[in-house]
């Protein structure tokens, strides 16, 4: 492997600028960066990790904190911020935060997430760390503030830290008031079962919003027309079989809090031989990359845009450029396909 007076020379520059530039310091112009770069590349030159970390102290090391490994919505955010954190010379550290399973209780939960906070963070083998979908107690913030690493959050407000945030209750606002616009007053909802009320609680703020929408429109909101998934299509297939099954109610319109769960109610109204959007109009929430089969109706939320975002703002504070803590609005946006029509 080459050394490193040889990247200097090709360069022209001097090798503590070598190192500045292919550690990520922000005190090297973006000229000459490029240009150590291309000469590095050129010679076939890798910085030493090892090295590197102990004459920076940093790892060049990102954590990513996840509340699910098995949802595609937090695959694909984690797949734009490791994108991102790539290209910009740093390894992902991935820390699993899942909820109560089987025979695990709350405690066990509890325990994984007091870990990582005391212990595992600690060891200070990450340089800054992406929290997404986790809402910090006074405790964990100070923990980290301890560690005088960079935070940024993804999914709520986080005081003290810039977070990135969907406006969940417009969300549910804007897709049930496109299927108010529609003329649906027999409007169904699938949120998410006590399970997912944990940070942030993303299935009531989506519920409140529904029920807003509805409350805007003159219509009463109806117990019987909100049944509880777990945000997956099974979830969604099995909650639209006992909705559309109970002679209790006629909904003419569903809004499911995720596109998968949509996607499970399209599944379901066709095996019980309704016809979508003819007999049943479904819009779902989230941008899924099957929506567009399906010819789903959907609020976009952009997840893999979100996972950039929130590591390119992480890059930026590694670099010098530390944002104010303030909650950010992430964009959102109305996508009417197939599934969604007019009421006859």
């Amino acid at each position: 492997m080459a050394k490193i007076q040889k990247v200097a020379e090709l360069a022209g520059v001097s090798t503590a600028t070598v190192s500045r530039a292919l550690s990520g310091k922000s005190s090297v112009s973006p000229a000459t960066r490029a240009r150590v770069e291309a000469a590095a590349k050129q010679l076939g030159y890798v910085v030493s990790a090892a090295a590197s970390s102990l004459a920076s102290g940093r790892t060049r090391n990102v954590g990513v904190v996840l509340p699910y490994l098995d949802s595609w919505f937090f695959m694909a955010v984690l797949k734009g911020a490791q994108r991102t954190l790539t290209d910009a010379g740093y390894d992902v550290t991935l820390y699993h935060l899942a909820p109560a399973d089987g025979l695990e209780m709350d405690s066990d939960v509890a325990h994984r997430r007091a870990r990582l906070f005391d212990e595992f963070l600690r060891r200070q083998r990450v340089d800054a760390l992406i929290a997404v979908n986790l809402e910090l107690d006074d405790h964990e913030r100070a923990a980290l503030a301890d560690l005088s690493r960079p935070v940024v959050g993804l999914g709520g407000p986080i005081p003290g830290l810039h977070t990135l945030s969907l406006d969940d209750t417009g969300v549910a606002r804007l897709a049930t008031d496109h299927l108010v616009s529609l003329g649906h007053r027999h409007i169904a909802h699938i949120t998410g079962d006590p399970d997912f009320e944990r940070d942030f609680q993303m299935p009531a703020t989506r519920r409140a919003g529904y029920e807003a929408a509805l409350a805007n429109a003159g219509i009463e909101a109806d117990p019987l027309l909100v049944r509880g998934a777990n945000f997956t299509i099974e979830g969604g297939y099995e909650a639209t079989l006992q909705l559309l099954g109970d002679p209790r109610v006629h909904p003419t319109a569903i809004f499911a809090a995720s596109d998968e769960m949509a996607i499970g109610a399209l599944l379901a109204a066709r095996d019980l031989g309704r016809s979508v959007p003819a007999d049943l109009s479904v819009i779902g929430i989230d941008g899924h990359d099957l929506a567009d089969f399906f010819g789903l109706t959907t609020i976009d939320q952009f997840p893999e845009a979100q996972g950039r975002h929130v590591a390119q703002m992480i890059v930026d504070e590694l670099t010098g450029n530390k944002p104010d803590a303030i909650d950010e609005d992430l964009p959102y946006e109305l996508v009417v396909r197939r599934t969604t029509a007019r009421l006859a």
